[in-house]
């Protein structure tokens, strides 16, 4: 009865978890880096082949992984998909993260999974990540199949679990660059670990066998090579696909970026901060989450359940992946992914523990009283983070967003077109610098004669486009083309960035024509 109790709940959380990431997953306005990522998998889409880019734009996986699911929503024409099409990927990995601590139900306990599952479905970061076209929840998701299907390896060595924790590494590598970060704080680890087990004598088996090894070596280089080579087209990928961590340390470094950031970035943002006259924090997360390492560390009896190897592998793997990114100067908030997992899984341990401790009924009630509390908590912080802020710059996680005003400025030229004869075929010309241009190519893939330059000198003469979209660090040049033939608007585009959009006067006065009454 205890058992169907125990995944009955499992179950529920699941299908919460489910709801809050795909409800209303259209509606906050696109972020730049979403755009660009839809982009390059529109092309894949529509039978353009895939490079790997070792300067940008991270690895394969998200953009491989996003076709079927826009097969399944949209045929392969690009201009039929929807943000809908593209964030589901993303939301059913967050998901997925969660049915992999199935696989940790014999090492921490299912008491342990089961709150660590409640919290990885409400925590605001993983929840507004889940909606967000990008690579972080892949490797999220990659990440957790390593360390459980590594698990159950050293629990007991066989070829196919050698060979699925091999798959797993390989599918972090082919997803996004910094997963050396956590190869390099799972190695440390295990080290750790071994020293450990001589004098504590911990339970977990690290014994690798030169077969197995071999079994998980290839198993990752062969799914990373196959992805970045393009299925076997484009071979030079596997050799870029190392050669470009040596771009990625000067990228870390922050040399000639605007995401530098101090030590505290993140720990700030989960712990709490205000912005906005809002408060923000996740401290739900991270008090149980000390709790549950100073547990594991004193190998105390309130978590007998918890194996005392895998226990202290997650202490070390979590901080010192909360030291590394916390060290490197180039900070964004979704790469807190990759360490926030852990505070969660110890996090499960910690509640565990305070539940365990707490003999009496009535403390027992208490404890419930106080973690459905932090539970409403998190998902008052959801329903901001996810929902009403999602792309209001008081909110944290929306980082260097799109304003919602972005929206304004696509209806603005939908309903111009609207008017003229050629419809969607009207010429649009973009003059922006290349970080202002996004995500406009998302917002304009429906209008075929659209045409994207840096500056107005290379436009093409002559040259009298309906509509220009620009950067207002170009607005100089394109009034020398203009004159006054257009008018003039000005739109948001991110906190304090703005565009400017001109509109050839025929096609205003037309426009102000249809909306007398």
């Amino acid at each position: 009865m205890r058992s169907f109790i125990y995944r009955s709940g499992f179950a529920l959380i699941v299908l919460v978890a489910l709801f809050v990431r795909v409800v209303q997953l259209d509606q906050r306005v696109l972020h730049n880096d979403e755009a660009n990522q839809i982009v390059r998998a529109g092309r894949l889409l529509e039978g353009d082949s895939y490079r790997y880019d070792p300067e940008e734009h991270h690895g394969p996986t998200l953009y491989y992984l996003a076709l079927p699911l826009a097969w399944l929503t949209a045929g392969r024409e690009f201009a039929a998909t929807s943000e809908w099409t593209y964030r589901l990927l993303p939301a059913l990995c967050g998901v997925g993260v969660l049915l992999l601590l199935l696989l940790l139900w014999d090492g921490i306990g299912r008491g342990a999974v089961l709150a660590a599952a409640a919290l990885m479905a409400a925590s605001p970061a993983m929840v507004y990540y889940s909606r967000f076209f990008i690579q972080e929840t892949l490797l999220l998701l990659f990440t957790v199949g390593a360390i459980t299907c590594g698990w159950h390896y050293c629990s007991r060595r066989t070829a196919p679990r050698a060979i699925a924790t091999g798959v797993f590494l390989g599918l972090m590598h082919a997803t996004k660059e910094t997963c050396i970060i956590a190869y390099a704080c799972m190695g440390a680890a295990l080290l750790i670990v071994v020293a450990f087990k001589v004098k504590s004598g911990l339970t977990l088996d690290l014994k690798l066998t030169c077969r197995h090894a071999l079994y998980m070596a290839l198993a990752a280089l062969g799914v990373a090579s196959i992805l970045f080579s393009s299925f076997g087209v484009n071979p030079a990928g596997i050799w870029h696909s190392f050669a470009t961590y040596l771009g990625y340390v000067h990228k870390g470094l922050g040399e000639n970026s605007d995401h530098v950031h101090p030590f505290t970035f993140y720990l700030r943002m989960l712990i709490g901060q205000r912005s906005g006259g809002l408060f923000w924090s996740e401290w739900v997360i991270m008090l149980p989450g000390a709790i549950g390492m100073l547990l594991v560390a004193t190998s105390s009896r309130l978590i007998k359940q918890v194996d005392r190897g895998l226990g202290r592998f997650l202490v070390f793997y979590t901080l010192l992946m909360t030291l590394a990114y916390s060290l490197i100067p180039y900070k964004t908030p979704w790469c807190m992914l990759s360490f926030l997992h852990g505070w969660i899984i110890l996090a499960g341990i910690g509640i565990t523990g305070l539940f365990n401790v707490s003999r009496h009924p009535l403390a027992r009630i208490i404890v419930l009283v106080l973690l459905a509390g932090g539970m409403g908590f998190l998902a008052r912080q959801v329903q901001r983070t996810s929902f009403r802020y999602g792309a209001d710059a008081r909110n944290p996680y929306a980082y260097s967003h799109t304003v919602s005003d972005h929206l304004n400025l696509v209806q603005r030229i939908n309903d111009v077109t609207a008017l003229q004869a050629a419809g969607r075929q009207t010429p649009i010309a973009v003059v922006t610098n290349p970080e202002d241009a996004w995500p406009l190519p998302w917002y304009l893939r429906a209008y075929p004669n659209t045409g994207y330059w840096n500056d107005v000198a290379s436009l093409p003469a002559p040259f009298a486009p309906a509509l220009i979209v620009a950067s207002l660090d170009r607005e100089a040049e394109v009034a020398t083309l203009t004159g006054e033939r257009y008018i003039s608007e000005y739109w948001g585009l991110r906190n304090e960035v703005l565009l400017a959009l001109y509109i050839r006067r025929d096609l205003w006065d037309r426009f102000m024509e249809s909306r007398q009454p």
